[in-house]
């Protein structure tokens, strides 16, 4: 069957008796493993590494610059992998077809340069293969997210004279013309004036520079709020309903939100909502990819969170956004070398924007790894140079804190990349230089731990739902206050309708920590209360009561970079 070319050859009604898949689950539910599909597996039926320590990921500086050969296919077949870490939900790095580069050292592998909306890289696979996946994972309860681009295409034309030209005091440059003729599809989109045609962005923060220029070679969309504009995020949206109604996707995540106006935002998650629910689809997740403080993300999180713009009210309509300020501070804290306040701070500045400390979760999607490592000048994965113990903690803290965790694909194998370029944090999980080795090894130490702390979040409703509350600490039993510096005992707890989960962590590498934490009043307030481990130790600890108030507390004792968990 011929592949549509044009939003006229699109059939956007429901497929005649389909079924599309619901779950009864709430997206901060979800335990999401971000896969980029050209590292996570090829098709070749290899043989998993079995063993208890970390490995590297697979590649030199010059394969993990081309395609590596991922597929969906090697994703279908490898789902219970994923399942049996505890995740719930699977979130693809884009899939649509993407230029072929120019230089062949530096291919689009990561599939942000996007040609043709209306079919899938054929070196990822089919549509087909799309569909078996979906098909595969909701059959295992498993939701699936696209990772969509409507902010910009890929290097489909070209400016006068193919030179490379900047933003400048928001000029409108001329077309020169399209690098492909059958390019880019929906056919649609090969209209000039569906383009802001501003040159590349020098200025990030810089409004509207941010908004109207392009991302170095990729050419941003003319997403205003004009006949042009609309025209064109219509088509956009068709694009996008296409594939939610061919394969059953559950959610988008959008790329690049902050740079799109914001008008623009509203009108596609309003429509995509509309449509999943004319599917029948009732929790279609919609989360943003905005890369600022939380003084920009409180005016998107939430659907019902308006804006201003010129005369208009805007809902913005995303469910959620990506953690990016939790994602700066929690590693320095887990690691040691940030003070704790950073994070506790960053809270408490927070507690006012839901309904409970526990809602506030509704509107976070956190990491604190990802494909980019934003911030950083030389990249890093959080696992380089870190030990075992601090990444299952740092994964950890993220399922027993308010939001909705998300694991990038090799964290929990202790993936260690590193280098100058993105490519280098975007290690291959199967051999390059041996077709019989992956490395899917349920046995590492750091997959086996976080598929623990995983089964908890999915058992217990506190730490998916309940109000979180840092915890105060103390030294001798008697003078509590949070925690000012490092090493220290980070603790929190997790309260739901009377039931307490204290989670807490010795930041120290190489001392054990004998602090008193804080617990909930109210809850142990019975004579000879207990607290159980359920994670990392075994046995109770006695509730006790500050000798000069109402408090109560109990003693822990914890080996350096110890993670437990207490009911």
């Amino acid at each position: 069957m011929r592949e549509p070319t044009s939003i006229a050859e699109l059939d956007l009604t429901p497929i005649p008796g389909k079924k599309y898949w619901n779950i009864d689950r709430e997206w901060r539910e979800e335990f999401i493993y971000f896969i980029m599909v050209d590292r996570f597996h090829d098709s070749l039926n290899r043989a998993p590494l079995l063993q208890s320590d970390r490995t590297k990921g697979s590649g030199n500086s010059e394969q993990l610059g081309k395609f590596c050969g991922g597929t969906l296919e090697g994703i279908t077949n490898h789902l219970d992998y994923i399942k049996n870490l505890g995740c719930t939900a699977i979130w693809l790095s884009p899939i649509f077809e993407n230029n072929d580069a120019p230089d062949p050292n530096s291919d689009k592998y990561h599939g942000y340069a996007i040609q043709n909306y209306l079919r899938i890289d054929p070196r990822f696979g089919t549509k087909q293969d799309l569909i078996d996946l979906v098909l595969a994972a909701h059959i295992r309860n498993m939701r699936v997210f696209l990772d969509v681009v409507v902010n910009h295409s890929g290097d489909n034309w070209y400016y006068p004279g193919s030179d490379r030209y900047y933003y400048y005091q928001d000029r409108q440059f001329p077309f020169g013309g399209l690098r492909r003729p059958d390019r880019p599809i929906p056919n649609e989109l090969q209209n000039p004036n569906y383009y802001h045609r501003r040159g590349e962005i020098r200025n990030w923060d810089a409004y509207p520079e941010t908004q109207r220029g392009d991302f170095f070679s990729l050419k941003g969309f003319n997403n205003d709020d004009d006949p042009d504009g609309l025209i064109l995020q219509d088509i956009l949206i068709k694009a996008h309903y296409y594939w939610m109604r061919e394969a059953d996707i559950d959610g988008f995540r959008m790329d690049a939100v902050k740079h799109m106006g914001e008008v623009a935002v509203a009108r596609f998650c309003s429509s995509i909502r509309e449509y999943a629910y004319r599917l029948g689809k009732r929790e279609f997740f919609l989360f943003g990819e905005l890369v600022a403080g939380d003084d920009v993300i409180n005016r998107y999180i939430g659907p019902n969170t308006s804006t201003q713009v010129d005369s208009k009210t805007v809902y913005f309509g995303l469910n959620s956004v990506l953690d990016f300020p939790l994602y700066w501070a929690l590693p320095g804290v887990i690691k040691g070398f940030s003070s704790p306040m950073n994070l506790i701070n960053r809270y408490e500045g927070l507690r006012n924007h839901a309904l409970t400390r526990g809602e506030l979760g509704r509107y976070l999607v956190t990491f604190v790894d990802d494909r980019d490592q934003i911030g950083q000048d030389y990249k890093r994965r959080f696992a380089t140079n870190t030990p075992d113990a601090q990444v299952i903690a740092a994964i950890g803290y993220l399922l027993c804190a308010i939001g909705t965790p998300c694991i990038y694909y090799g964290t929990e194998q202790g993936f260690s990349g590193e280098g100058s370029d993105d490519k280098f944090i975007r290690e291959a999980m199967f051999d390059l230089d041996n077709p019989d080795v992956n490395y899917l090894n349920r046995n590492c130490t750091i997959y086996q731990e976080i598929a623990k702390i995983a089964k908890l979040f999915q058992q217990i409703a506190a730490l998916r739902f309940g109000r979180m509350y840092f915890r105060e600490i103390s030294g001798n039993g008697r003078d509590f206050g949070l925690p000012q510096s490092q090493p220290c005992t980070l603790a929190f707890s997790r309260i739901l309708a009377g039931e307490e989960v204290l989670i807490a962590y010795n930041t120290s590498t190489t001392e054990r920590r004998k602090d008193f934490v804080i617990v909930d009043r109210d809850i142990h307030n019975k004579p000879r209360n207990n607290m159980r481990f359920i994670y990392g130790k075994q046995g109770t600890i006695r509730v006790q009561k500050h000798p000069d108030n109402e408090s109560r507390f109990i003693q822990l004792q914890l080996e350096p970079m110890q993670f437990v968990i207490l009911q």
